[in-house]
């Protein structure tokens, strides 16, 4: 059983979580990448001014139905002031890594600290950190140190430290393979039972789920090309789960909304006791060509109707989670 948070700690999760305790948030702190996705649609470079109406639009919509919206500082304080009363998750790391040197290494925003993202109204902090357990050892130590600060940083402003680690092919190979199919089962546990050590200070886990489901014999979202038998997927999920104490939640990593559906009911199937999710690109991206080929208006037509069918599958979804405060050994958020 996981430590009791402290009451700062309390405080942030609890904003971030609907009545049933919860994390149904929504996820639109893309920077570099959704400015790229945009300008590819329209044929033309995107500007930081795409970026902010494109982060209003979907908070002003989406938070009617999410427990919270993860932004980024950057572009996303506008949008923060049209959650909705939803609780507000505040990115802190750079987007994008660092190209220049090996191993995918991390940096922080430059004018940002822990005690200003708390300043500008974030409920909890978000980092993600790109992270497999084969990368060179002293490439993991560097990050893992670099981790160690953030938690201290945020057990002294006492906020909730959410950390996102994304796997992927230290050999430079790519995600997509059937090769990384069959590791990334043993990425994303070993990943999660690294973090969970208290030294990092993370309160919530934002993970993958440990299968690649285009692999998945057995479900929908299958290519043909096995790495697991719906069994053994199934297990994956339970074995990850074993490896923490700790809450943890699911990132949609940049699937299709059915894809994700069908994902979370497989992570209910297992018995999986996953307390929620952080999803993003699974509700909205399909409207980025809507957006950048018709305009802010046609885009938010487009959010009022199938963005917020996407989000409420989510949301149906999310039957199978689990309150975060049963980690704690509470039988009701009213009780921390």
């Amino acid at each position: 059983m996981a430590t009791k948070p402290t009451p700062g700690k309390i405080k942030g999760l609890k904003a971030v979580s609907d009545a049933r305790g919860v994390i149904a948030a929504a996820a639109m702190d893309q920077r570099g990448s959704l400015q790229k996705s945009i300008g590819a649609a329209r044929g033309s470079a995107a500007s930081g001014d795409d970026l902010v109406i494109f982060k209003e639009l979907v908070t002003k919509t989406l938070t009617k139905y999410a427990s919270a919206i993860l932004l980024d500082p950057e572009y996303g304080l506008p949008a923060a002031r049209q959650r909705n009363d939803a609780g507000l998750l505040l990115a802190y790391e750079k987007t994008g890594y660092d190209a220049t040197t090996p191993g995918r290494l991390p940096d922080l925003l430059d004018l940002w600290s822990v005690r200003r993202l708390k300043e500008a109204g974030a409920d909890c902090v978000k980092i993600l950190l790109y992270y497999t357990p084969y990368e060179d050892a002293t490439v993991n130590n560097l990050k893992q140190a670099w981790i160690e600060r953030i938690g201290d940083e945020c057990r002294w402003h006492d906020i909730p430290f959410f950390l996102e680690p994304v796997g992927y092919d230290e050999a430079g190979k790519g995600e997509k393979t059937l090769e990384y199919a069959r590791k990334k089962p043993s990425v994303v546990t070993k990943t999660m039972e690294e973090f969970t050590k208290d030294r990092y200070g993370v309160d919530v886990l934002k993970v993958e789920v440990p299968v690649e489901m285009t692999f998945v014999e057995g479900t929908k979202a299958f290519k043909g090309e096995s790495a697991y038998t719906r069994a053994q997927a199934l297990q994956y999920f339970r074995d990850a789960e074993t490896v923490t104490d700790k809450p943890f939640i699911y990132l949609s990593a940049g699937v299709t909304n059915p894809i994700f559906i069908e994902t979370l009911a497989l992570a209910g199937e297992s018995g999986t006791k996953f307390n929620g999710v952080l999803c993003g690109r699974a509700t909205w991206y399909d409207g980025i060509k809507i957006y950048a080929q018709q305009g802010a208006a046609a885009f938010e037509a487009w959010l009022d109707t199938t963005g917020v069918e996407n989000i409420q599958n989510v949301n149906e979804a999310l039957k199978a989670a689990s309150p975060w405060y049963l980690k704690y050994g509470a039988s009701s958020l009213a009780e921390l």
